[in-house]
């Protein structure tokens, strides 16, 4: 089919070749953009970017050529700016605990620390070395100035004192 005469206007032109090849041109798109939505709305400016430039096109039998051509350029552009909104979106913010997550850990680092308060100095001091500041015994024990065998004691010791305290807590 021919697209359009020479001697027709753009609006009478358009109007054939937007009849005749609407749904292809959209299919097209489709296949390219992977929506139907910005197919269409890439089809349509196609179209009326090919009725602006009606006056410049040379021969109005490749109207439908040119047609295509603005299509897949136009998906291209689309596909561009869906790269590049999607490299540069904001990541999602990583599911966080809920409000009561949030306060029984309070509550439960609170009876941990009040626990701990209640236990003798050098006890308190190796649990805090071991499991917080995450030493080792000789490291405890250096710190401390006492020996590894004292820190195993305390450790020990200041364990069970803190089971105890936590328990009665519960």
């Amino acid at each position: 089919m021919r697209a359009a005469p020479v001697s027709w206007d753009a609006d009478t032109a358009l109007t054939a070749l937007y009849r005749a090849h609407y749904q292809s041109l959209v299919r097209l798109a489709v296949l390219l953009v992977r929506d139907v939505a910005s197919a269409e709305e890439v089809v349509q400016d196609a179209f009326v970017a090919v009725h602006g430039a009606w006056r410049r096109l040379r021969d109005a039998d490749k109207a439908l050529a040119y047609l295509r051509r603005s299509v897949v350029n136009r998906s291209r552009s689309v596909l561009r700016r869906r790269a590049v909104s999607e490299k540069y979106a904001p990541k999602g913010v990583p599911d966080a605990p809920s409000a009561e997550n949030w306060a029984m850990g309070e509550l439960e680092r609170s009876a941990v620390i009040k626990a701990l308060r209640g236990l003798p100095p050098r006890q308190r001091e190796a649990l805090v070395l071991r499991y917080y500041g995450d030493l080792s015994e000789a490291e405890i024990a250096d710190a401390m100035g006492i020996s590894k065998g004292a820190v195993k004691s305390h450790t020990a010791r200041g364990m069970a004192a803190l089971r105890m305290a936590l328990e009665q807590l519960a």
